[in-house]
């Protein structure tokens, strides 16, 4: 079963687990992680596709470091979000070599009052932001649905 699911990409176990979880290998050795923060998010795809194969050949450096081992625990959102920006996702810098598009919707998030963290998520295209309060979160992915009604646009807790 897990070689069918995963002939659909790498990232469809996490999706249909559908909770905070860590991935490693290619995407089929999940563990959860516990005791996440209440974290909101806002994510915006502008409809564009990326070639995940395309992006991994971009890519320039191969061996960075890990993760490591141990994810703390948060008491709050703005702490796993300050964690969060000592992590990296180096696919980032490739994808928007491949899809240009990336780059603008990571501004766009960048400029959201009241983000904590801005990232690409995966090999692409789309992004997210993170927010303290679903109440922040709303509002930003209001101004941002104004600003480009041609973007895909969703906020949503995460857990």
């Amino acid at each position: 079963v897990v070689a069918r699911v995963l002939a659909l990409g790498a990232d469809v176990p996490v999706c249909l687990r559908a909770r905070a979880s860590r991935m490693a290998g290619i995407g089929e050795a999940l563990t959860p992680v516990p005791n996440l923060p209440p974290i909101w998010a806002v994510l915006a795809n502008p409809r564009l596709g990326v070639s995940t194969p395309d992006v991994f050949k971009m890519l320039k450096r191969k061996v960075n470091p890990p993760m490591p081992k141990a994810i703390p625990n948060f008491a709050a959102a703005h702490e796993m979000a300050a964690w969060l920006a000592t992590q990296r996702n180096d696919l980032e810098g490739a994808a928007c070599a491949v899809q240009p598009a990336i780059a603008p919707v990571l501004a766009a998030l960048s400029g959201l009052p009241g983000q904590m963290l801005v990232r690409m998520s995966g090999s692409g295209a789309s992004c997210f932001a993170l927010f303290d309060s679903a109440a922040r979160a709303q509002v930003g992915a209001a101004a941002l649905r104004h600003a480009h009604a041609d973007w895909w646009i969703a906020a949503t807790a995460l857990s």
